[in-house]
């Protein structure tokens, strides 16, 4: 994909019911819906190279929007997992819609 199906994507979803996420919410969401879990903060600051109250501040963004979920581990319950929700992962395929989109638009021309 290029730049120019980047930016129509962009703008796409600026323009779209989709709530406006930075990139590491991005990048966290797509980690936890794409990568083999379990997830967890440690993990996740781990993957994307911040700390855990970065992390911890996009999941609230991302709870909040009812995308991931946090669950404390049954066995060991210091332990907490995030999830991707149903709602999370439309969200991703209404993402990816888009994508496939602005990308059918730029080959266009």
């Amino acid at each position: 994909m290029n730049s120019v199906a980047w930016m129509s994507c962009l703008i796409s979803i600026v323009r779209s019911e989709l709530p406006d996420l930075t990139n590491r919410q991005m990048g966290i969401m797509l980690s936890v819906a794409l990568a083999p879990g379990p997830h967890t903060v440690r993990g996740l600051a781990e993957r994307m190279g911040v700390s855990k109250p970065v992390v911890t501040r996009a999941l609230n963004k991302l709870t909040a929007l009812g995308y991931l979920l946090r669950k404390r581990d049954r066995r060991d319950g210091r332990n907490i997992f995030v999830e991707i929700t149903p709602v999370g992962t439309e969200f991703l395929e209404r993402f990816n819609q888009l994508l496939g989109e602005a990308d059918q638009r730029a080959k266009a021309g």
